[in-house]
């Protein structure tokens, strides 16, 4: 695979589709890929004259948008490094990924940037309004000056409008750092992934060539996962923009009422997923007809019948034109997992990370084995750190083109994850066939998906918990698709000021409102429960957090 340059595809992709129809916020404004460009343009003169440089970086906080987008793309174009933070941190969290990241730019929300201070981040030459593209605030009164002076500007160098040959973009190498992805956003946990452009590269090449080639520029696609969460920003707009398809923004909360009536609306060419949307509408929707008909579909010829039937509703309530639902970022519920491959619904699940781009592995639903994740895209080679490594389980180990160059100001994490040979050490346990097929066996990393896709690190929320007092030690767990807090609380301190083992747990029952106060509304703890005796441990005194979990 020859990897070529990710912004002369989006420049080729932008003059060849001029006039069609590039991002939409659903229910909302529609931007051609004219439109998209010019918007583009006008930041990049602005940054020019701001005296933003190539390879500095710009942070971007906001809700799922068209605007979004158009900060992103105007970015990487630019030849800046765009750093994409999830916009329900707190604040506190912002400023500190703003800082870290080392920003001179800022694109915030409207309603996030009421709670932040330009005062907590000095190092910012410019913050931008994400609603309407205007300065918030600036360094200097000339920096104003100049924004305020952009479309004369504009209109000068571009007399009557931009036009197609007019585009330009900053030409990257393959091995030049494209964008940081921090993986959560708390001091002491956060990772600035640094992906170069060649693992962008990598994964447009294998969603164009391996997963989706049947997507044009008459293709549409509905963006529900977060944008700044690589999952959905490579496979929800990325390759999209590179090919000249339509994406719509779902800019409110993604229920599965709001999901299904866009999908009746956009019709997309395929669905870029967590496996938690599904299986919400096969409760939601499935499984109340699938009871109804038990004893009917034990009937064969009846059976067979009801679950065609059941298929093909299914496949209208997703919009009846996409190609397969791409499921990615955690396990699949496995009654889900089974009705729907029995019933031959075009699902696939894959396996990515963040410091891969996301993607390591896919395959086409009709070909994918029952509990496979499919087999590693072109340019990634995997290796299972096993003696056995089809029947022994070992940790997944990855190199190639798709792989991240490190972390961002943290060369002693960096040198953790890859092994002396320079694999990159995945820290998840999987076997691989004879025929090249990965089937994942757990993730030995504490990871959790959230709702939307979002990553949620439970060493983070402990260290919230553990913070309270009378709390020992704390355990975060999935539990039925929502947070539970296991706590093992301080009963010989509680005894020694007066408290009751009851008195103790109420008092610190009462703390949870407390705490979710300060963590993200995808990470909320639902309840807590009260160990009545330490954790088992290892003998490094770690929690054995595996004795802890739970089904969903």
């Amino acid at each position: 695979m020859e990897v070529k340059s990710v912004n002369k595809l989006f420049e080729k992709s932008f003059r060849e589709n001029w006039d069609c129809p590039a991002l939409s916020n659903y229910q909302g404004d529609t931007f051609t890929y004219a439109e998209l460009a010019t918007k583009i343009e006008l930041l990049h003169m602005g940054f020019e004259r701001c005296g933003l440089k190539k390879g500095d970086k710009v942070a971007i906080c906001g809700r799922n948008q068209a605007n979004w987008a158009v900060a992103f793309l105007a970015s990487l174009t630019y030849g800046a490094v765009p750093v994409p933070i999830l916009h329900e941190f707190k604040p506190g969290n912002i400023h500190y990924l703003v800082n870290h990241s080392d920003a001179r730019a800022f694109f915030v929300d409207d309603v996030i940037w009421e709670n932040l201070s330009e005062e907590e981040m000095p190092g910012l030459r410019v913050i931008i309004g994400m609603g309407d593209l205007k300065y918030i605030y600036s360094q200097s009164e000339e920096m104003t000056r100049i924004r305020d002076g952009i479309f004369r500007a504009f209109l000068e160098k571009h007399p009557g409008r931009l036009q197609p040959e007019d585009l330009d973009y900053y030409e990257d190498s393959p091995d030049e750092l494209a964008l940081i992805n921090y993986t959560s956003g708390t001091s002491g946990f956060s990772k600035g992934v640094m992906l170069p452009y060649r693992a962008l590269y990598a994964n447009m090449y294998a969603a164009h060539n391996i997963a989706e080639p049947q997507m044009d520029n008459t293709s549409n696609m509905v963006a529900m996962l977060p944008s700044a969460h690589m999952y959905g920003m490579m496979f929800e707009l990325l390759f999209e923009m590179t090919i000249g398809a339509h994406t719509h923004f779902l800019t409110r909360v993604p229920s599965p009422k709001i999901i299904l009536k866009a999908f009746q609306d956009i019709h997309p060419a395929v669905i870029i997923a967590v496996p938690l949307i599904i299986e919400k509408v096969y409760k939601m929707q499935l499984k109340p007809v699938l009871d109804r008909t038990k004893t009917f579909r034990m009937i064969p010829i009846l059976g067979q019948a009801i679950e065609y039937k059941i298929r093909s509703e299914l496949i209208k309530a997703f919009g009846g034109e996409f190609e397969e639902v791409i499921l990615g970022g955690a396990a699949f519920n496995p009654e889900v997992e089974s009705f729907l491959h029995r019933i031959r619904f075009p699902y696939t699940v894959g396996y990515g990370m963040t410091e891969c781009g996301p993607l390591l592995t896919y395959e086409k639903w009709s070909r994918l084995p029952k509990g496979s994740c499919g087999k590693p895209i072109p340019g990634c080679e995997i290796r299972v750190d096993s003696v056995d490594p089809e029947n022994i389980p070992g940790e997944i180990q990855v190199r190639g083109t798709n792989v991240f160059m490190g972390y961002y100001r943290n060369e002693e994490e960096t040198r953790k994850v890859f092994t002396e040979d320079g694999w990159f050490c995945t820290g998840d346990i999987g076997v691989m066939d004879k025929n090249g097929y990965l089937f994942l066996r757990g993730r030995s990393k504490c990871m959790i998906l959230g709702p939307s896709g979002q990553n949620i690190y439970p060493e983070e929320l402990e260290a919230v918990i553990n913070n309270v007092s009378y709390v020992v030690e704390s355990l975060v767990i999935e539990d039925n698709n929502t947070l539970t807090a296991l706590v093992y609380p301080d009963y010989p301190q509680g005894a020694s000021d007066g408290l009751s083992r009851a008195e103790l747990v109420e008092r610190l029952q009462a703390e949870l409102p407390e705490i979710n106060k300060t963590l993200p509304s995808y990470a909320q703890i639902r309840k807590m429960e009260f160990m009545p005796e330490d954790f088992e441990r290892t003998p490094k005194r770690s929690i054995k957090r595996y004795l802890y979990q739970r089904n969903k």
